[in-house]
């Protein structure tokens, strides 16, 4: 029988737990045992630190573990060192006869980055919400799937979460892509979409798309601001701007016009063109309050508009304040009245035809700027019509003075086709007896009823002047003799009327007449006019109250007619 090989080989015994105390000193952290009664019973180093540092943290661990069942698990406690707070997160288990070891890690690091994870998420998160007025995160399917608590666009986020957003587009968009489902990143890109109420409302939007790990994309994340206000600023900016600039051309172009009648006629060119209208109409008031028209533009005006302009609808223009808008036959009318130091002076009328866009809020403004300027050119033409009078006419009988009437005379007789005309030379008779016995209030009133008599029942383009003092001059285009003696019978006739007016039966009022026919190219204005002066002291030399034809010019052979009243 051999021997077994195994028989002086010592049996081995399996380890026995390490002891405490090396467990302790082993442990890279602050380790601790407690007794039954939770009192230190031994500690390493690290722990022997955290003691000697003394503080409430030691008695919270106790007061912890005698609350706990038998596991008590985790607990986490700040510990103050000179070197700063520490935050040790502890780790209780129980040993026989009722001890316990804590066995301790440093987690402040880790909690001081969680800290700062939280902090910064709640930094990001104010950011976001003052930076822009709601974000956004969409899914695979192009729906939100996340939306600022405070909703967006008046809705709630429940009422949005799950929503496409072209549903919300102001635009039909169709296949085009929209930030919230864009491939690529989106900066400050420009987007409208609906409010609740169906509003319009403007955004500004960035966004990043979302891919998945194999590349796919997955969703949008983003903001949006709105600049609804910002915008619509900047829009009635720009509107405002381009009326000043259009007004400021039609300005310019009234002022650059020295003559006030063709100022109008180019503002009613430039209104129309500014306005994008068919035609333009400028009126003018007269002195009756009546509107008539000054100036027009147009390639064709309706004949219905003219004949609706023409009725009170023009008096209910003057009336209004603002720029109004009509509806006249087949023409969208806009109108608005032109006024002088607050009185009303004429009106403007553009209009376009009833296929056309309507008259908008931008084109009453334009309108009624352009009319406070067309205004004052009313004021401007009334007042070089008043210059031009003046200097034009007499100031005591109206009729054209000296210089006029012989420059007007000149100009016609100039003409090839002025045709046979005849000039007659009044001279008042007894008229010097009036002011000396009645006085110049009386002899003014004589002048001024002559001017009456000379210019009543005359026709269009004859030409009735005085020459001073009392003497005056009736030029008659296209007129034969017998026609001028036809009309100086009836001044004689006339002066039958004023003889009320005489200083005296002895010495009655009376007309001297000198007819003198002109034909053309036989003489000048001054031959013409001393033919007429001669033949005026002809019939004054026959007694007054009488007229005489002068002798035809030379070489032309006529009688001489003589007549009295």
């Amino acid at each position: 029988m051999s021997a077994d090989p195994t028989s002086d080989v010592p049996p081995v015994n399996p380890p026995g737990p390490l002891p405490t105390s090396t467990l302790l000193a082993a442990f890279p952290g602050p380790a601790i045992r407690l007794d039954s009664a939770h009192a230190v019973a031994a500690a390493n180093a690290a722990a022997d630190e955290l003691l000697s540092a003394g503080g409430r943290w030691l008695a919270d661990i106790q007061g912890w573990l005698a609350t706990c069942s038998v596991a008590p698990g985790l607990r986490s406690l700040p510990v103050e060192l000179p070197r700063g707070v520490m935050i040790v997160e502890w780790a209780a288990t129980p040993l026989p006869d009722g001890e316990i070891l804590l066995l301790g890690r440093d987690a402040t690091l880790e909690r001081q980055l969680r800290q700062t994870l939280i902090e910064s998420r709640r930094r990001y998160k104010d950011l976001v919400e003052v930076s822009s007025d709601f974000a956004w995160e969409t899914g695979s399917d192009g729906r939100f799937v996340f939306v600022t608590p405070k909703g967006a666009l008046g809705y709630t986020p429940d009422a949005l979460i799950g929503r496409n957003p072209k549903d919300l587009a102001v635009t039909e968009w169709g296949d085009l892509p929209l930030p919230f489902d864009s491939r690529r990143p989106v900066d400050q890109a420009e987007l409208w979409l609906k409010r609740v109420d169906d509003l319009p409302a403007c955004f500004v939007v960035s966004a990043v798309p979302l891919f998945g790990p194999q590349g796919d994309w997955v969703g949008a994340r983003g903001v949006c601001r709105e600049t609804t206000e910002q915008v619509l600023r900047s829009a009635e900016l720009a509107r405002v701007r381009n009326r000043e600039k259009m007004l400021a051309h039609i300005v310019h172009t009234l002022r650059d016009q020295l003559d006030a009648q063709q100022a109008l006629r180019v503002a009613a060119v430039e209104t129309a063109r500014a306005l994008g209208a068919d035609g333009c109409r400028i009126y003018r008031a007269t002195e009756t309050g009546t509107l008539r028209p000054a100036a027009d533009f147009a390639a064709e005006i309706p004949e219905e508009l003219l004949s609706d302009l023409s009725r009170p609808v023009l008096e209910e223009i003057a009336a209004g304040e603002d720029a109004q808008e009509l509806t006249l036959g087949a023409n969208r009318l806009l109108a608005a009245r032109t006024e002088h130091r607050q009185a009303v002076n004429g009106a403007v009328v553009v209009w376009r035809g009833d296929d056309s866009d309507p008259w908008d809020e931008e084109d009453r403004m334009l309108l009624s700027g352009v009319a406070d300027h067309i205004g004052i050119a009313h004021a401007h033409l009334a007042y070089q019509e008043r210059l031009r009078r003046l200097s034009e006419r007499d100031g005591l009988t109206g009729l054209f003075n000296r210089r006029t009437f012989f420059e007007r005379l000149e100009e016609v007789l100039g003409r090839s086709d002025s045709g046979p005309s005849a000039l007659l030379y009044v001279d008042l008779d007894n008229f010097k007896a009036v002011n000396d016995l009645h006085g110049h209030q009386q002899g003014d009133a004589v002048l001024m009823a002559i001017g009456g008599l000379l210019t009543n029942g005359v026709r269009p383009g004859d030409l009735p002047g005085r020459l001073g003092g009392d003497e005056f001059v009736l030029w008659l285009g296209r007129t034969d003799e017998a026609q001028a003696v036809a009309v100086a019978e009836r001044l004689l006739a006339g002066m039958a009327a004023l003889r009320h007016l005489s200083a005296g039966p002895d010495k009655p009022l009376g007309l001297s007449i000198g007819i003198a026919v002109h034909r053309v190219g036989r003489e000048t204005v001054q031959e013409l006019t001393d033919r007429a002066d001669s033949a005026m002291y002809d019939a004054k030399k026959r007694g007054k109250g009488h007229y005489a034809v002068a002798p035809a010019p030379r070489g032309e052979s006529s009688p001489v007619a003589e007549a009295s009243l």
